[in-house]
């Protein structure tokens, strides 16, 4: 495994948990929001109206409780993996080059640009990531009826 390709992974890594941490803050941030403006609904003479608003504020409270729970699981996903652990075989924390480009398997972030080449963060129970579970340089999988081939592992 060359320095570069653990460079590359460390990098990786380090946009994935910009990734989430992004995730984190908006969530956070939409949860006050929606406090606040639960907070700021003031009795008016028509009661439904107030009654409306505070359970529209609830439901986006509640909405964005459940995306700060799910950015969590990825949070929690991520620090699973170790990017300077080498890998020979396609598993979490892999850096794969395939015949379809480049995958760092580790959370569903999309596509990352280092060095100025495009990779797909994707999680290991994305379905491209499953069908190359397991799998060594020179094999073979098939994802979507295209016959994928894995040239690199890191």
């Amino acid at each position: 495994m060359g320095s570069l390709h653990e460079l590359t992974k460390q990098t990786l890594y380090t946009l994935c948990e910009h990734y989430v941490q992004d995730r984190l803050n908006a969530c956070l941030a939409a949860i006050q929001a929606a406090q606040e403006s639960a907070n700021s609904e003031t009795k008016s003479s028509a009661g439904d109206k107030y009654e409306t608003g505070r359970a529209m504020a609830q439901n986006e409270r509640d909405r964005n409780l459940v995306q700060l729970q799910q950015a969590r699981q990825l949070q929690g996903e991520l620090q699973r993996i170790d990017p300077t652990k080498p890998c020979d075989t396609v598993r979490p924390g892999a850096l794969v080059h395939t015949s379809l480009g480049w995958f760092f398997i580790s959370i569903s972030a999309g596509k990352l640009t280092a060095e100025g080449t495009d990779y797909f963060a994707v999680s290991a129970v994305a379905p491209v990531a499953a069908a190359l579970s397991g799998k060594r340089v020179g094999e073979e999988a098939v994802f979507n009826g295209k016959r994928i081939t894995i040239t690199a592992i890191h």
